[in-house]
């Protein structure tokens, strides 16, 4: 009997990399570990004098990279039936956009002594909204010279992504700029420290990160032409010829497992290592993504991603992060929005304000005993902004009924509830320009483990909320690409159906629940519209009234 073989996926996170061992006959996981990056608060690098920076070391990537991969190894050996001379590939997701500055030997300037203690040489991770003024001035540029590249993604440039963050460094670092031969995405980095890459221009670059976050597209000739970039600024234009040509999807090789690289994890040389993809793009595979299916990962963020057969005629839909042909699966067009804050609002609340991480529990305990618009509030989920449908991260978050009486389980609810508008509101604008969604799979830890969110959000939507039978679904999607790329499975969807998983678990839309957040949601959209600039005429005067007559009305 042929013995069986492995493959690997290794997902960065905001907060840690974990590394997943999956068998690629059935999808089992045979071993995992988690490694918290150690710097910064919570491997996040702050600037007390600028809430929007946030930058990760990526020293910690390397080391999380060697420690995860060998933790995962040491817990899969312990199985029978298992040996890492099995494993036939590598798979990487991480956050994004996360670019970091290389020097000519694609080695980070933030490993260079001369740059180490440089906030802007470190990776700009995908949360850093420094660049909110480039990004404003990109869209307002784009829209009078090249509408096409704004269209695919909403007709928006976000802060959150590639070139308004190269040019904001660009503004405030130029020494730095000037240090830096090139920019290499996360999610393009990883695979290329595997793989013994020493050239940036060598580095093999997905599709994914450069379609939705770099205005990359073949129709027009790949990246930004260099007329347009400068008009941002010249030193621009200059670097694209230190960037890349082409952009590949996840049927393409991002290399093989270099000897050095192998002898430090402790795997056979050669092995071939998947294109580099962002985590919910990943993740997405990893929940069985496929036509009429929107995948929810849930985390300190969310990304909702879907797709669409590239044979079909996708029309661009404002406000959402892309629409780009191979980023989530070969042959079909990914469509990406999100929430720029989900669990981070939580935390926020709780971990700040309340300043104890062990509220967690008894606040949904307490959350959950209320009805729907039992406690008279409403909220905006813009703590970190907004990444759909308005693409503005000069939003902030809003709380509005609060009484002399309000609780702390009452605002936990709320600020639940937020997020589900929030989901609802991106959900309506993708089925409202012809994309099927008829399942929502919902991934990551808090849909796991709060089943009073699941329901919160199956009510609002209205929407059926299934639960991907991973714990680790972008992990798993990663190792499902490099099961794929060595040969194991001859399609996506062959690995899908024998990889990936459902929970048994269904969270349905209640009907009087549906009924009393409908009326919320009314609300929800008065104000999202109003203090997101769509109707500047609006009037909140009735918002607070009919507030309390909902809560009478439960009452």
């Amino acid at each position: 009997m042929a013995k069986d073989v492995f493959s690997i996926g290794i997902d960065y996170g905001t907060n840690s990399v974990r590394a997943l061992v999956v068998r690629c006959r059935d999808g089992k996981e045979f071993g995992s570990c988690v490694v918290n990056y150690p710097s910064g608060h919570q491997g996040v690098l702050l600037d007390p004098r600028d809430h929007n920076v946030a930058r990760q070391n990526p020293a910690d990537y390397l080391l999380g990279l060697e420690k995860s991969v060998k933790g995962a190894l040491a817990q899969a050996k312990k199985q029978r039936g298992f040996s890492a001379a099995q494993v036939i590939g590598l798979g990487v997701d991480t956050t994004g956009s996360s670019p970091i500055p290389v020097d000519a030997k694609n080695v980070p300037l933030a490993l260079d002594k001369k740059w180490e203690k440089n906030l802007n040489a470190q990776c700009w991770l995908w949360k850093d909204h420094t660049s909110w003024r480039e990004a404003a001035k990109i869209t307002e540029l784009a829209a009078a010279h090249r509408p096409q590249f704004i269209a695919k993604c909403g007709n928006t440039y976000s802060s959150e992504w590639f070139w308004a963050k190269l040019w904001h460094c660009l503004n405030v670092d130029p020494k730095l700029f000037a240090a830096a031969y090139s920019w290499v995405e996360l999610c393009d980095w990883i695979p290329s420290v595997l793989a013994g890459v020493t050239d940036p221009r060598a580095v093999k670059r997905g599709v994914c990160a450069a379609g939705h976050k770099a205005l990359y597209a073949e129709e027009w000739g790949g990246l930004p032409d260099k007329e347009f970039l400068a008009l941002l600024d010249p030193q621009l234009a200059d670097l694209r010829d230190r960037l890349y040509e082409k952009a590949h999807d996840a049927s393409e090789s991002a290399g093989n497992l270099s000897p050095e690289s192998a002898k430090i994890l402790g795997l056979p040389a050669g092995i071939p290592i998947a294109i580099g993809e962002f985590d919910v793009h990943y993740g997405a595979i990893g929940c069985g993504v496929a036509e009429g299916t929107i995948v929810k990962v849930i985390g300190t963020s969310t990304c909702d991603c879907g797709v669409v057969s590239a044979a079909k005629t996708v029309p661009d839909i404002p406000g959402i992060c892309g629409i780009v042909k191979g980023a989530i699966l070969p042959g079909f067009y990914g469509i990406e929005a999100g929430q720029s804050a989900v669990g981070d609002i939580f935390k926020w609340y709780v971990e700040g304000v309340l300043k104890d991480v062990k509220l967690h529990a008894a606040l949904t305990a307490e959350a959950a005993k209320l009805a729907p618009g039992q406690s008279g509030l409403l909220a905006l989920d813009w703590n970190n902004g907004n990444r759909t449908i308005l693409v503005d991260q000069r939003l902030t978050g809003l709380l509005v009924g609060q009484t002399l009486y309000t609780t702390q389980a009452e605002i936990y609810r709320a600020l639940i509830e937020a997020t589900a508008f929030g989901a609802r509101a991106i959900i309506e604008r993708i089925k409202e320009y012809g994309v099927p969604i008829d399942r929502v799979v919902c991934a990551g830890g808090i849909a796991e483990k709060n089943p009073l969110l699941m329901q919160i959000y199956a009510d609002i939507t209205g929407c059926t909320m299934l639960v991907a039978g991973s714990s680790q679904a972008c992990a798993l999607g990663s190792a499902v690409s490099a099961a794929v790329l060595a040969g194991t499975h001859p399609d996506f969807p062959t690995a899908q159906k024998k990889m990936t998983s459902l929970k048994k678990v269904a969270y349905k839309p209640r009907a009087a629940a549906q009924k009393t957040y409908d009326q919320l949601y009314s609300l929800y959209r008065q104000l999202h519209d109003s203090f997101g600039g769509k109707n500047k005429s609006a009037d909140l005067s009735g918002v607070m009234k009919e507030l309390l007559t909902i809560k009478e009305s439960v009452k």
